[in-house]
């Protein structure tokens, strides 16, 4: 029973990123009206639960920013970082999952007394600007090859219409699999080396003990989408700037692009044969890859119907999310420790008056 407590931080922070941050897969094609919020999530919820099994290599840089390993210290961190997130989400603000759960180990390292490697925070910190970055070069690349193609092929206006719509339909549920891929580090990450379930066989497949983890991190996922993310959704595929069929396609996939680019291990493994670097596979924002899209599309449509003043208030949600989930975490493990005498982390905290008691 103490183990479900304790595991009930990160399904709660796995049902706020899909408040948040999974919602926006789709947030486009709903604010374009091209799909109805329903059928969105539906299909949202299926692809996430199904990417989430196999997110591994984003969780292992985590671990090594921190290896949270004890129960209840993974506790705190993800509840820090729910916490945070479902503030900004209550506001309507299209925040950083992964920003939130870095923000909240480093304020495990700080109360625990463990030096943070800067350098790791530096590589996972420059993911951040060069996320929405490379989704703006992607939504460039696809405009023009969208609009050349348009112009040659010059379909019926119906059945340019059902085009659009399979189209959004079946970017959406390559982005929501590569966000379950991507994502659930950030959800299940910190509990890997302190993981409570067991493997499962089921004969034809086996599910090893992370799968399960993770598997059950992307069925919250799913559920937060489902009952959450509508008002986020309309904020960043209605209010930042209007958009038609043909944009919103082409933002859902530069967004798809860019959570596949730093989830996929075989693609950081093809770099690396060929003599570049390999990519940093890091649990990165969906939102700022959306967003980033979003103002790729309205600078080549001359940047008028860009919505400035919610781009400065997407911008402070993410300047001050990891600020907020690192002082959360550090408060929240001081008072577990403090009242409750939980053993947060193997190391002794220099912040723990008495002694420690699983």
């Amino acid at each position: 029973m103490l183990t479900l407590v304790f595991l009930s931080s990160g399904l709660f922070l796995g049902w706020s990123m899909g408040a948040n941050d999974a919602a926006n897969i789709f947030g486009t094609a709903v604010g374009s009206r091209m799909l109805r919020f329903a059928t969105a999530a539906a299909i949202s919820a299926i692809f996430i639960i199904l990417g989430s099994t196999v997110g591994g290599g984003a969780a292992d840089t985590l671990n090594k920013l921190g290896e949270v390993n004890v129960l209840a210290g993974a506790f705190g961190v993800t509840l820090a970082s729910a916490l945070t997130v479902a503030i900004m989400t209550r506001f309507g603000l299209p925040v950083s999952s992964s920003q939130a759960i870095v923000g909240g180990i480093i304020g495990w390292n700080i109360y625990v007394g463990l030096p943070t490697h800067m350098g790791l925070v530096s590589k996972i910190a420059s993911t951040w600007v060069l996320n929405p970055l490379l989704a703006m070069l992607f939504a460039f690349i696809l405009f023009f090859i969208v609009k050349k193609s348009l112009n040659k092929l010059n379909p019926h206006l119906l059945r340019r219409d059902s085009v659009t719509r399979f189209g959004l339909v079946m970017i959406g549920a390559f982005g929501a699999y590569n966000l379950g891929a991507n994502g659930i580090a950030s959800v299940m990450g910190v509990f890997v080396s302190s993981n409570p379930f067991p493997g499962i066989d089921l004969g034809i497949i086996y599910l090893s003990p992370q799968n399960v983890l993770f598997g059950v991190g992307g069925i919250a996922i799913a559920v937060g989408v489902i009952t959450y993310s509508k008002k986020v959704m309309m904020t960043v595929g209605n209010s930042l700037m209007k958009l038609n069929a043909e944009t919103a396609i082409i933002v859902v996939l530069a967004h798809s692009l860019v959570l596949f680019v730093f989830s996929s291990q075989s693609l950081s493994d093809l770099f690396v044969r060929i003599g570049l670097p390999a990519i940093p596979l890091v649990p990165v924002s969906s939102s700022q890859a959306i967003v980033g899209a979003i103002i790729g599309i309205g600078i080549l449509k001359g940047g008028r119907n860009i919505q400035v003043k919610v781009i400065g208030k997407i911008a402070m949600g993410w300047l001050v999310t990891p600020i907020i989930a690192g002082l959360i975490a550090f408060f929240a493990l001081f008072f577990m420790s403090n009242v409750f005498n939980l053993k947060v982390s193997s190391n002794p905290s220099k912040f723990v008056k008495g002694p420690s008691k699983v």
